[in-house]
């Protein structure tokens, strides 16, 4: 559908596998976007010591909110010129497999800066300094980055006409997981060393963050391994786009939450309504 210059894509010309995945890019863009504003707005709303927490999720959400729009606008422009070739046919498969590659440079610039910051927001959980425990954060930001640069390099594994190299991306893929697999398990060593000596609110946002990176987290290989199989690419961009928000955002309100119940408890309780603000 066209009005002008503007196309605005429709069920009956790219198919509704096509405006599912082009509506929740829409919605993860515009979460991240307003989760900016949220940790802005409520960066005096939290316990003192999880102001750096709020800082983090503005960062995230702001990277994330800013990759979403882009992504959200090349897809729009891959939905106009599927719209011209037909979803089902030949042309149709090629630039859905093109565009999929394109969108995933896009995702993993984004993963390189939005997952060793949220490592750190998971760190901060349990008011952790870099000075008390310096070689396992390194170690946890270097293994993090390492998982995403070579899991990008394996996503590069294509011949010129843009067919995937299996043995390539396989190979890159067992090399990405070497990264993924230090991950929690530096996670659980701090929380061996750091756990006892934080409330009980902070742990349970801490295992809470430190769960996801090998659960919600286990969406990304998995959907890594599916472009090697005959399964529409919508699907994984669906998945994708579905654990950035949770990953993002859901873990963003669930640090949130934490650090506010601490301060209800520091507070009188006459004092404590929705809403307030201690400077």
């Amino acid at each position: 559908m066209t009005f002008g210059d503007s196309f605005v894509p429709t069920a009956g010309e790219v198919g509704i596998l096509s405006m599912l995945t082009y509506f929740f890019m829409a919605v993860a863009a515009y979460s991240f976007l307003g989760n900016l504003i949220f940790s802005l707005a409520t960066q005096s709303s939290v316990v003192p010591e999880h102001r750096i927490s709020r800082v983090y999720g503005a960062i995230i959400a702001a990277v994330a909110g800013v990759s979403y729009l882009l992504i959200t606008h090349f897809y729009h422009e891959f939905l106009h010129e599927l719209s011209r070739h037909g979803a089902d046919t030949a042309a149709g498969e090629i630039l859905t497999r093109q565009s999929y590659q394109a969108i995933g440079q896009l995702r993993y610039i984004d993963w390189a800066v939005t997952t060793p910051l949220l490592l750190l927001k998971t760190v901060s959980m349990l008011r952790i300094s870099f000075r008390e425990a310096t070689k396992a954060i390194i170690v946890l930001l270097v293994a993090d980055f390492f998982m995403v640069l070579t899991g990008y390099i394996g996503e590069q594994q294509l011949t010129a006409s843009g067919e995937i190299i299996a043995s390539g991306k396989l190979l890159w893929g067992a090399i990405s997981t070497l990264g993924y697999l230090v991950v929690p398990f530096v996670l659980y060593g701090l929380y061996k060393r750091f756990g006892a000596r934080s409330h009980e609110q902070e742990r349970w946002g801490f295992r809470f963050m430190a769960y996801t990176t090998v659960t919600s987290w286990g969406v990304y290989p998995l959907g890594y391994l599916l472009t090697l199989t005959s399964v529409n690419l919508n699907y994984i961009h669906l998945a994708f786009s579905l654990a950035d928000i949770f990953n993002k955002t859901g873990v963003a309100i669930v640090a949130y939450l934490v650090s506010k119940r601490l301060l209800d408890e520091r507070l009188d309780e006459k004092k404590i309504i929705d809403g307030y603000s201690v400077v």
